[in-house]
């Protein structure tokens, strides 16, 4: 992955560590969208981002392939709902920072009418996004918290071009894990598909703790690192409290799996990893 700036030039993280963070910023504790972003090997973050990862690494070596997989599979997700399952308006909740092969390149790609609008509250990811959409007159970036769907779902660019009346895709790629039990996760998610027409979809995909007691001991070690590493939000939530979120929604084939295993674009051509069974993913259709 690579991450620009939006005037196009690439900085390294040490070159940007020495300069002043934007307003806001506090680069000596870690946030979500720049340690995803330091997960994929990106260049949007600071040392307390790629700490995190660093963290997990001593339970779990392949912990990057969690934040890899993600990326695979939201891209083949996205391919699936604009090419196949028709959809032409998309709605990318705590979207976080550009990188290749966003939402509205592969959506427009298979469908070119596609309007995209993104969420995410960050002010890092809020000014790269704006930066690097100005040119598209499809795509269109919010500031809102997904944690305040009825905020979320008013918000003036969100209404403005998502018309509610038709079908479209909620996407909530590696999100909702971040949001805290206090916070009540399954409520949020109520809200939003309470609030989707007939026909829409939800992708969704999210940290698991398995039953298995190896793979389960290795989530709550990976999540008890995280949190050292001074990451305040990221849980490892068993299947069934995962599948709670697509409450009235029709689950596709083959339904709530770890992401490498959802519609593949062919056998793995690499070793099944540890990392593979500590996110899972799927898309609901609501009828």
């Amino acid at each position: 992955m690579t991450a620009q700036h939006g005037d196009g030039t690439e900085h390294s993280s040490h070159d940007r560590e020495r300069s002043t963070p934007p307003p806001g910023i506090d680069p000596t504790v870690p946030v979500p969208a720049r340690a995803y972003d330091a997960w994929l090997g990106g260049k949007d973050n600071y040392e307390a981002d790629r700490a995190t990862l660093a963290a997990v690494e001593t339970v779990m070596p392949s912990a990057r392939h969690i934040a890899i997989e993600n990326r695979r599979w939201l891209i083949r997700a996205v391919r699936y709902l604009a090419k196949h399952a028709g959809i032409s308006q998309f709605l990318d909740c705590g979207s976080g920072l550009p990188t290749r092969e966003n939402v509205h390149q592969i959506a427009q790609r298979h469908n070119p009418d596609a309007v995209v609008v993104y969420v995410d509250h960050d002010p890092i990811v809020q000014a790269h996004g704006r930066a690097l959409l100005v040119e598209n007159e499809q795509t269109h970036f919010a500031a809102a918290d997904l944690t305040r769907p009825d905020e979320l779902l008013a918000n003036d660019t969100v209404t403005r071009h998502i018309d509610f009346r038709e079908p479209l895709a909620l996407i909530q790629c590696g999100t909702i894990h971040h949001v805290a039990d206090e916070l009540d996760p399954r409520a949020v998610m109520r809200s939003y598909v309470d609030a989707l027409p007939s026909g829409s979809y939800v992708a969704l995909s999210h940290f698991v703790q398995p039953e298995d007691d190896y793979y389960g001991d290795l989530a709550r070690q990976s999540e008890r690192k995280f949190r050292a590493a001074g990451m305040k939000t990221g849980w490892w939530r068993p299947r069934q409290e995962i599948l709670s979120y697509f409450e009235g929604l029709e689950l596709l084939e083959p339904g709530l799996v770890p992401l490498v295993d959802w519609w593949p674009e062919g056998p793995l051509t690499r070793e099944r990893l540890d990392a593979d069974e500590l996110i899972c993913g799927a898309i609901g259709r609501k009828p």
